[in-house]
């Protein structure tokens, strides 16, 4: 007889955007003229760097000749992409990042869902709430999360409540806690911690001997100078911090797939019996294991991201959806809606009217303005009360949403 994991049953019956795609296809099966504007899901609309698209067909080319032809790659990545990660997103920054401390991967969700392969099921975790699903998700599959309770909280998870109360900032947990997952500048608030908060958690980390996981794949959003780019910023950060970083919502490579993981080698946990391991080695190893590495085309359109036209391009597209943030923003304020984010982020944290709840909102939206949002809810207990909404659409199309937004009668 096959047993399964059976805390996959445990997990709610579908993942938060399969269940907006599940009504959003309703609503457009009933209503087969409407003109739906998505501005839930966080994926990009504009198109992958020139710079790239070069590289890419450069490297497409090496493939078709026997002398330059490229089968498996190294796990890690190779050194061309590597090297210049290192340099321009580390060394340029005055931060020490050694190259075997980086290693490519095909996107931070995967990264983020599967460092917990190399952690222990005991682990406390902490996790601000609301949150990116993933973190949670994971952490329930593991066996990590306990049971699912009537208030929304899974029972072994300790919850990091960040809401306009405390300036969407967490305090630190009242209880030791082992693994703590932060992600800023946030999904989905859209805000972020100066490097002074920043600080009071590695602080917390270096003195329990705990982990952070930094989920950075918006830095390059990044507008204010007091906010940090990097956790390494922060000293002692690289005994306490495993970052993650995207090339997804920079370069636009959600449809290619690129991103990397830093993993320090100062950076250890234990063993039962106390003994100190390098996470670096056993990340290596799992690395190395069950990844094959990311395409030798897609690794060359990533490391022309940091040619002087390659940044150029990237920066172009980053402020093409700041300003798209901006428009969003700016609209719902003067329609008198409470708004969080926006500025250092591509998400827009919109407080609902008059007291709806999240799912509540998300159905007038989409059945009276045809507009998409995501649920606060979605993303933990504290999100409820909120909806999430993207600057990845069109120019065009958030301007006209946000004319449409102006309609809201509520």
């Amino acid at each position: 007889m096959v047993l399964i994991n059976e805390n996959y049953t445990k997990l709610p019956g579908s993942y938060l955007f399969s269940e907006i795609a599940r009504k959003v296809n309703e609503f457009k099966i009933a209503h087969p003229t409407a003109d739906v504007i998505r501005l839930g899901i966080g994926d990009v609309t504009k198109p992958l760097p020139q710079a790239s698209i070069e590289a890419m067909h450069k490297a497409v080319d090496e493939m078709a000749s026997a002398e330059t032809f490229r089968g498996y790659g190294p796990e890690q990545g190779y050194d061309f992409l590597v090297n210049t990660i290192v340099e321009n997103d580390y060394k340029a920054h005055g931060l020490n990042i050694q190259t075997d401390e980086v290693f490519v991967s095909d996107g931070s969700k995967s990264d983020t869902g599967n460092i917990g392969d190399i952690l222990g099921t005991d682990n406390i975790v902490a996790i601000t709430d609301p949150v990116y699903p993933v973190y949670i998700d994971t952490n329930v599959m593991a066996g990590r999360a306990g049971d699912l309770g009537t208030d929304g909280k899974w029972t072994k998870i300790i919850y990091l409540p960040c809401t306009a109360e405390n300036n969407f900032v967490p305090e630190l947990p009242k209880t030791k806690v082992d693994i703590i997952y932060l992600c800023y500048p946030n999904n989905p608030s859209g805000t972020t911690l100066t490097k002074s908060e920043l600080k009071v958690w590695v602080d917390y980390a270096l003195e329990n001997k705990a982990l952070i996981l930094f989920d950075s794949a918006y830095e390059a959003y990044i507008t204010e100078d007091d906010v940090p780019h990097s956790i390494y910023e922060i000293e002692g950060a690289k005994k306490v911090a495993i970052e993650f970083r995207s090339f997804s919502k920079t370069a636009g490579f959600t449809g290619t797939r690129c991103a990397y993981t830093v993993v320090p080698k100062d950076l250890m946990a234990y063993t039962s019996k106390g003994e100190e391991v390098s996470l670096n080695k056993l990340w290596n190893r799992r690395h190395t294991t069950k990844f094959n590495g990311v395409p030798y085309v897609i690794q060359r359109a990533a490391e022309a991201c940091y040619s002087p036209e390659g940044k150029k391009q990237v920066k172009d597209t980053i402020e093409y959806y700041l300003n798209n943030a901006k428009i969003i923003r700016e609209g719902l304020t003067e329609q008198g809606l409470k708004v969080y984010g926006g500025v250092n982020s591509p998400y827009i944290w919109v407080k609902t009217p008059n007291g709806m709840s999240s799912w509540e909102f998300f159905d007038y939206l989409l059945n009276e303005l045809n507009i998409v949002g995501t649920p606060g809810v979605g993303f933990g207990p504290s999100g409820e009360g909120y909806l999430r909404l993207t600057a990845f659409g069109t120019l065009e199309n958030t301007k006209e949403a946000v004319l449409r937004l102006k309609k809201i009668k509520l």
